[in-house]
């Protein structure tokens, strides 16, 4: 990659991709979040289900786990590998999280029109490393992925 074709990095993207890795690495599914003030990480987590064997333990709810109790997060952003879930939507639009940058919405849709209807604002990324991870993993771990999607 040249000069000219280098890409910004988002730190706190990669915060979020790092920690999707990490979850595959343990034997979960791939999905990492982070959450982000000002541009700096507040928290990351990542979807450990299979891990803790908690059926709620989503990406985006762990990265909400480990930054624990806040003030306020509506100046916060919430970056995830992969569209929210409904679950994920709700908390996000429950704790008024204004903004969501997404990895990738390709291998699943996520409910951005709920988010959307609530005035979140979302970017998604399209970041082709996020859907070849998803790709792979769902294509390797169906039966897997069909249990955290609730199908």
């Amino acid at each position: 990659m040249t000069e000219t074709e280098r890409v910004t990095v988002d730190p706190v993207f990669e915060a979020a991709y790092e920690a999707a890795q990490k979850s595959l690495r343990e034997g979960g599914i791939p999905i990492g979040a982070a959450l982000a003030r000002g541009g700096e990480v507040i928290a990351s987590g990542h979807n450990e289900r299979v891990q803790n064997g908690d059926p709620i333990a989503h990406g985006e709810m762990s990265a909400l786990r480990v930054a624990g109790r806040q003030k306020s997060y509506r100046d916060m952003t919430l970056y995830t590998t992969l569209a929210p879930c409904a679950m994920c939507t709700g908390t996000i639009i429950q704790f008024k999280i204004p903004r969501v940058v997404v990895g990738e919405a390709e291998t699943f849709p996520g409910e951005f029109d709920l988010l959307r209807s609530r005035g979140v604002e979302v970017v998604v990324l399209n970041d082709d490393r996020c859907v070849d991870m998803m790709r792979t993993f769902q294509n390797e771990h169906p039966e897997l992925w069909a249990e955290d999607i609730a199908e």
